[in-house]
């Protein structure tokens, strides 16, 4: 078979910096706890700094809750619980969650860049995908509020109580839309805690949520480190932990919660597999690479981590993949034209330049992205590793970085046994033009969601969740409402 011939991308001229305006935020130099609809100090008088991970500049300090102040929280929830929000009519807590659907609509140029710069991803992301999502969540499940005996049918369903909610730092708002908005609609109270290097776009969200004129105490807003964390785990006054996060941590909160009452959902950490197929839209399933890894610098779960390409057309899709890596923007997350923003955090490019490292010593041949990285901040090239093996580190473990390993398949028993040969299974995709061999594949993955042809797809009307060691439980969708709820 004659060889294709080598594929270029050129793009003829350099793209003129288009920064998005700061000029409309309000960002306070310090942010207190948000406490029974109160900006509250920590009784510990501590405040811990978050940085623009693109230029390693100060954005504010923020405040740091002890045990004493969680309970403080928690206490505030059970009494609007009590006294309020589980007695009021169903339709009128479904207005409240609308009107904070609107509230971050009015205000979704500023969430979009707080975003960008609290957290290091691209402007694009944050604007077309987190900020719209969020609002979409809230939307969603205001409709939801007075409609649960039509959710389940011929059950009886009763709220829980209070719930404890933990997010992570790689989609902030979007993972605080994921779990207050069905907590709130199924008739619970929330006190929720921001990760460390991300609270901002949470405080934001507490100014959105006084402004809807919500009761005190029905979201109470905290922010802190594991310490924090656990606090909100043990405190024996909740009835409820949801967490997005590390495997490692969510372990220790299933373990934390043996032998009480509390409901637990738990998306944790993935490795997730996309696989070409050879009559696949290679283009298409190109893109949907660079979108499942790259676009986001790898910082999510379900991040497309893995990827298996068919023999007969390896070399082709490999050729296609490194000339579209070669064509990636990464710098300033403001830019407009800025396809990958900044690593998180100093500690996160610390891991993802080890796992790099690892990948080199195990042997795997390396391809960077050549362009020119910013002289401050946290920053990792695009990278692919290829001639890996199924038992390499940098295949078996997540980086939660753009790292990308690629193994080759002949056949769709041979791509399904690797594929499924993780301890994760929270997502996957699948490159084809036959509807038989979609079907085929996703009744034999083991992963909690498996997109066919797109990748990094999501809806608030779509359920997520993992199995294995991706956690249990779903969010989104009907399904999120069940597990804040007694049926």
């Amino acid at each position: 078979m004659a060889k294709s011939p080598k594929l270029e991308f050129d793009v003829g001229w350099d793209l003129s910096p288009a920064p998005e305006s700061t000029d409309h935020i309000n960002l306070k130099g310090q942010y207190d706890l948000f406490i029974n609809g109160k900006w509250t100090k920590p009784s510990s008088g501590k405040y811990f700094k978050t940085v623009n991970p693109a230029n390693e500049k100060v954005l504010a300090e923020i405040a740091e809750a002890n045990e004493k102040d969680i309970d403080k929280a928690v206490q505030a929830a059970r009494k609007a619980y009590v006294e309020v929000w589980s007695k009021m009519p169903a339709a009128e807590r479904g207005k409240y969650i609308y009107r904070i659907a609107r509230l971050i609509q009015e205000r979704a140029r500023e969430f979009a860049v707080i975003e960008s710069m609290d957290g290091g991803k691209a402007i694009r992301e944050s604007r077309d995908v987190d900020v719209p999502l969020a609002a979409g969540h809230f939307f969603y499940y205001a409709g939801w509020a007075d409609k649960l005996e039509y959710a389940f049918p011929n059950r009886r369903v009763h709220s829980l109580g209070v719930a404890g909610q933990i997010i992570p730092w790689n989609f902030p708002l979007l993972m605080a839309a994921w779990k207050i908005a069905p907590a709130l609609a199924t008739g619970n109270t929330v006190v929720i805690k921001s990760a460390e290097t991300t609270p901002l776009t949470l405080y934001k969200l507490a100014e959105v949520i006084e402004a809807s004129g919500i009761p005190p105490g029905v979201v109470n807003i905290v922010s802190g480190a594991g310490e924090t964390g656990a606090a909100i785990v043990n405190h024996p006054d909740v009835d409820k932990i949801a967490f997005t996060g590390s495997t490692g941590v969510g372990k220790i909160i299933q373990r934390a919660v043996v032998g009480t009452n509390k409901k637990t959902t738990l998306e944790l950490g993935g490795k997730a597999a996309n696989i070409i197929f050879e009559d696949a839209p290679l283009d298409q399933a190109v893109e949907g690479v660079i979108n499942g890894i790259y676009f986001n610098q790898g910082h999510v779960c379900c991040a497309g981590s893995r990827l298996f390409i068919q023999e007969s057309v390896s070399d082709l899709v490999l050729r296609k993949l490194k000339d579209r890596m070669e064509s990636l923007i990464v710098g300033d997350p403001l830019d407009k034209n800025t396809d990958i923003g900044a690593i998180n955090s100093k500690e996160q490019l610390g891991t993802i330049n080890h796992f790099i490292k690892t990948g080199k010593d195990e042997g795997a041949e390396m391809y960077q992205n050549s362009c020119s990285l910013p002289d401050k901040g946290y920053w990792c090239r695009p990278t692919l590793f290829t001639n890996v093996s199924q038992s390499s580190k940098i295949v078996q473990e997540e980086i939660f970085g753009p790292v990308l390993a690629v193994q080759t398949f002949r056949t769709i028993d041979e791509v399904i046994s690797k594929a499924n040969n993780t301890p994760y299974g929270l997502s996957a995709g699948v490159w084809t033009d036959k509807g038989s061999k979609i079907f085929n594949l996703t009744s034999q993955m083991k992963a909690g969601i498996v997109w066919a042809n797109t990748y990094n797809k999501f809806d608030p009307t779509s359920p997520f969740g993992g199995y294995k060691e991706s956690g249990f439980g779903r969010e989104g969708g009907l399904h999120g409402l069940k597990p804040y709820l007694k049926i």
